[in-house]
């Protein structure tokens, strides 16, 4: 692939399909002698050992690609990385911390996207806990990288409102991709950056785990939808029903009021509307356990769910 002539020495890290495009704009612009990712995974069903999207890009373009197990300790890594003689070097989703001897070998250090609004949400989720937690504005930012987990001075930040009914992987990618319009305007003028260290304090954003899609009928029916947008596309909303657990792949706030208990169904056409903590919400398609997508009418019809019966 053809490099900018003008453009920086730089080496990239990210293993996610979300890290491509900014890999991509890289390459537009840069030298980007080698490309860092997660080791090969198992996937599939015959957890058949597959590289990372970001490792299937840039392989498939004849980049140079690494896929140390670690970084730390990892002296043959260290020595390769210090013959590369790079201006800087750039992390998106990368998905580990990366030790200090690592972050004093480029001469302009590392810089890394990341989608909040540092210092809330530090860590490996932060658009989806932006969601859960209901904020209403969020941020992307470029920070450079130190030892701490998204400590870094900030060097460049884009603030917007959250749309009311953005989803996780729709704010993600509306954050990446203003982020690389900044990492583009940063990387031109490394020799002039302002960074404005970060408070120590922050929020973390941990990875989501299976139950966080659990939905909990006592929460209220906004805190409901707002942990319905972050969860997507995984975990994604659940319940548990008769022994056995539902996907909820779409549902909708209602600004009805509501006095039944949480979790009453209290209307099954069109779509199921349930009881919340405070105001109900309207399922609209689930998959039941071992079956196929269907609007919740269906799924209501079919299991003869009533109303006044108790969705948990």
């Amino acid at each position: 692939m053809a490099s900018h002539s003008l453009g920086r020495r730089l080496a990239f890290f990210g293993s996610p399909a979300w890290a491509v495009p900014v890999l991509e704009a890289l390459c537009r612009h840069h030298q980007v002698v080698l490309v860092v990712t997660q080791p090969d995974k198992p996937a599939g069903r015959g957890l058949k050992l597959t590289p990372c999207p970001v490792a299937v890009w840039a392989e498939e373009r004849g980049l140079r690609v690494e896929k140390p197990p670690r970084l730390r300790k990892n002296p043959q890594f260290l020595s390769l990385f210090k013959e590369l003689a790079l201006e800087v070097a750039v992390t998106a989703a990368y998905g580990k911390i990366l030790p200090a001897e690592l972050l004093e070998v480029p001469r302009y250090g590392f810089l890394n996207l990341h989608p909040s609004d540092l210092p809330k949400y530090r860590g490996p989720a932060p658009v989806q806990w932006t969601l859960i937690n209901g904020e209403t504005e969020t941020a992307v930012c470029i920070m450079q990288t130190d030892v701490g987990m998204d400590t870094g001075p900030v060097v460049a930040r884009w603030r917007t409102p959250v749309g009311p009914d953005e989803t996780a992987p729709e704010l993600s990618e509306r954050l990446r991709d203003k982020g690389i319009e900044l990492l583009l305007a940063v990387l031109a003028d490394l020799e002039h950056l302002q960074p404005i260290p970060q408070p120590p304090e922050g929020t973390h954003a941990p990875m989501l785990q299976k139950d966080d899609g659990k939905i909990v009928w006592e929460r209220t029916a906004q805190e409901i939808y707002n942990r319905h947008r972050g969860v997507q596309p995984w975990p994604g909303s659940w319940l548990e029903f008769r022994g056995r657990r539902v996907r909820v792949l779409a549902l909708r706030k209602e600004e009805l009021p509501c006095a039944a208990p949480p979790a009453t169904v209290i209307r099954v056409a069109p779509g199921v509307t349930v009881a919340a903590g405070q105001g109900c919400v309207t399922l609209l398609e689930v998959q039941p356990e071992g079956k196929r997508p269907m609007s919740a009418a269906e799924w209501a019809r079919g299991a003869r769910i009533s109303v006044g019966e108790r969705l948990a």
